[in-house]
């Protein structure tokens, strides 16, 4: 029996096999960029979230102060 494969399967085959080996460095960075990207955007959340907190305790701490110069006249 003969072991020998045709040519052009082995032509298909070496094909296939560069195709994928050159894309491999654009998948890498595709999914670098992927993470990146989420990463600034729960950064970017994160701020938001902590303006919205500060927000919130500068409205507690203003109703507080006029609750007390409301109350200053009534004793």
């Amino acid at each position: 029996m003969e072991d020998r494969v045709h040519p052009r399967i082995t032509d298909a085959i070496s094909e296939t096999d560069v195709k994928v080996l050159g894309s491999a460095p654009a998948a890498a960075l595709a999914g670098l960029y992927q993470t990146l990207a989420n990463s600034v955007a729960l950064a970017s959340m994160n701020a938001v979230t902590a303006q919205q907190q500060m927000e919130i305790a500068q409205q507690a701490a203003t109703t507080e102060e006029v609750a007390l110069l409301l109350s200053i006249g009534k004793t």
